[in-house]
């Protein structure tokens, strides 16, 4: 029997509940993990709540990342023994791979040897966020030295692994935040610029940063009507990657501004990079670059015991975190 995290009906945190359950040995190609410490995202809040894009039966497990021991692996993998240390790459479907539990089993390809200079935390840190930021910025917008990136919802785990890897490519990070409460914490954290939305005006700031080449790159997680004006400070032919969709207000779509600067407007997934092999591959070697070097540093907020689940869901819910929540197990 192991202890593993599901919810029996959708709703609030409180629908979390710790069941012991019987988990079979890893099947051929599979590695079960031992799970020292995992982290949360938005979009396991999502599924809890019955608003995610993937619809799981009841009950249902959850979670996206996890780092820990190989427990045991299964016929035919190689690169993998008991007792090395891996995190977990986000899988396409948390509800077929969930990562809340004291032990868990991922196919092969999904698992890599972190560097040892990461204690457990960190590990489970990393590669929802890198992976995320990665796929927009690099892979589909190719951020470049000289270009100005915004990046809304900044102080989240993906925002601010956004700031860094602008930084790393030689890009201007502007940060756009709600108040100015984070906003030495995001100066601190990489960027270059900082718009609170609450006392600035989003367009006028945006075009006084860039100057006459404008915004090429936007990064949003939040829609709504801050399209317009984002897409109003947006250079021709520039691009926005729309990511997340967390406000509840429509979201306008910038006809104007789109028509007469010929802008991109587009939707992604980090399904795009974490279910393409070669991608996945680039995308893992440029994250463990930079861990390595430093350049990429995961930023943890806040980190809770495994039986506070339900706490440590509720306070991903009150968006006061600055990175990460991660939970120890």
């Amino acid at each position: 029997m192991t202890r593993v995290v599901r919810f029996h009906q959708h709703g609030g945190p409180e629908v979390l509940r710790i069941d012991d359950i019987d988990l079979p040995p890893p099947c051929p190609g599979e590695v079960q993990i031992r799970v020292k410490a995992l982290g949360l995202n938005r979009a396991e809040a999502l599924l809890r709540a019955g608003t995610y894009i993937e619809t799981p039966a009841l009950p249902s497990g959850l979670g996206l990342e996890a780092a820990g021991v190989v427990e045991a692996v299964g016929e035919g993998v190689k690169d993998f023994a008991p007792g090395d240390a891996v995190s977990v790459i986000p899988p396409q479907s948390m509800v077929h791979w969930s990562a809340y539990g004291e032990l868990v089993t991922y196919p092969a390809g999904l698992i890599v040897r972190h560097p040892p200079s990461l204690d457990w935390q960190t590990a489970a840190a990393v590669w929802m966020q890198y992976l995320t930021a990665y796929g927009a910025l690099i892979d589909i917008a190719r951020l470049r030295s000289g270009d100005a990136v915004v990046i809304t919802a900044a102080s989240s785990s993906v925002g601010l692994a956004a700031i860094q890897i602008a930084n790393k490519v030689g890009a201007t990070a502007i940060a756009v935040t709600r108040t100015a409460a984070k906003k030495q914490a995001l100066l601190d954290a990489g960027a270059a610029e900082v718009v609170v939305l609450a006392e600035e005006d989003l367009t006028a700031r945006l075009n006084a940063i860039a100057g006459p080449r404008g915004v090429r790159v936007v990064f949003d997680a939040v829609g709504d009507p801050i399209f317009e004006p984002l897409t109003a400070a947006m250079s021709k032919g520039g691009i926005l990657i729309e990511y997340g969709g967390l406000s509840s207000e429509p979201t306008p779509f910038p006809l104007p501004a789109v028509l007469s600067k010929t802008l991109t407007l587009r939707g992604y997934l980090v399904h795009e990079i974490t279910g393409d092999p070669a991608k996945l591959e680039a995308a893992k070697a440029f994250i463990l670059e930079g861990l390595e070097t430093g350049t990429l540093r995961p930023i943890i907020d806040r980190t809770f015991p495994f039986d506070q689940i339900i706490e440590a869901h509720r306070y991903l819910e009150s968006n006061q975190q600055f990175g990460k929540i991660v939970v120890t197990v």
